[in-house]
């Protein structure tokens, strides 16, 4: 029997429905709607299009939402400028610095940046003292993609306490935070990447399965124990024919996508995985939608704290 969706989208059309109530009352107590500001260096076209997304989610759920663009040759003391800025406004209460940024600035400047963010106001969790705050298991603000897998678990009745965890990567973004999240849940974590011995057969083990890698399709059924929720957290654009062939059969309607559109959109978990988890998150439509709610959310949560 094929596994159970994870509707992420529709998950985050009812967190945004409870926020805009939320924000609508203290908009009205405070004589001002809750404020975000968001940086964006260059012109990737990824996150030309994340940030244009979480524009219209702001806008359509009451918070104000500004972007600060700086040119693709902005300096790194340029960047710190606008953080600066941001930090020191009375209507922004969130900041979110848009990643990645330009190779331009150096290895090291998405760690400068994120560290210059004042903790109040880092709605994207990076900044060291919400790291260390999550760690302690008295979190403020967290990475919102991890948050969103948590209340994905939770809105779909995903039982945590006492199961096995595996989480599939460890970036500071995804696979950490939400191995933490699911340890102080109670739930027994185990952390993999690539250097993990044996990798599928300790997948295999995983009640939860996590898989945030950025590689298409790699997750196979060999990862998966039979009815197992897997969350899918990969959004990696296929725009060759012979790769999206390994991912989906001749006559599936998304290798019928491909060929109309020349690429397509495929998560971490191979689609063979349907067939043996119990529940899966699809891609898209399954992490990404959260990701945005939950920045609302971590907004409005930091102007609650502020005010």
């Amino acid at each position: 029997m094929p596994a159970n969706v994870l509707d992420g989208a529709e998950v985050a059309r009812q967190t945004r429905n409870e926020l805009r109530a939320r924000v609508e009352a203290f908009t009205a107590s405070r004589k001002r709607p809750p404020g975000l500001g968001i940086v964006l260096v260059g012109h990737d076209p990824g996150s030309e299009v994340y940030v244009r997304n979480k524009l219209k989610s702001a806008g359509e759920t009451g918070l104000r939402a500004d972007l600060h663009r700086l040119p693709e040759d902005a300096s790194l003391v340029e960047v710190v400028a606008a953080v600066r800025e941001l930090n020191a406004s009375g209507v922004h209460d969130g900041i979110l610095v848009q990643s990645p940024l330009p190779a331009a600035l150096g290895p090291e400047a998405e760690q400068v940046v994120f560290d210059e963010v004042d903790p109040a106001k880092d709605v994207d969790g990076f900044h060291p003292v919400n790291v260390g705050r999550l760690v302690q298991g008295r979190p403020f603000l967290v990475p919102c993609t991890p948050l969103g897998i948590l209340e994905l678990l939770d809105r779909t009745g995903t039982p945590i306490k006492g199961r096995h965890a595996v989480v599939i990567g460890r970036s500071d973004i995804v696979g950490k935070p939400v191995a933490l999240l699911l340890l102080h849940r109670h739930a027994t974590v185990t952390i993999c990447h690539s250097r993990t011995v044996d990798l599928p057969k300790v997948a295999a083990t995983a009640d939860i399965l996590v898989v945030a890698i950025g590689r298409a399709g790699f997750v196979t059924r060999d990862f998966v124990k039979p009815g197992a929720t897997v969350i899918d957290v990969g959004m990696n654009r296929v725009d060759d024919r012979e790769q999206a062939r390994k991912l989906f059969p001749e006559g599936h309607p998304r290798l019928a996508a491909f060929d109309r559109r020349g690429s397509v959109l495929v998560g971490d978990v191979h689609p063979e995985v349907w067939e043996v988890a119990g529940a899966l998150t699809p891609v898209p439509g399954g992490v990404g939608p959260l990701t945005i709610a939950l920045l609302l959310s971590n907004t409005l949560k930091a102007a609650e704290a502020r005010s």
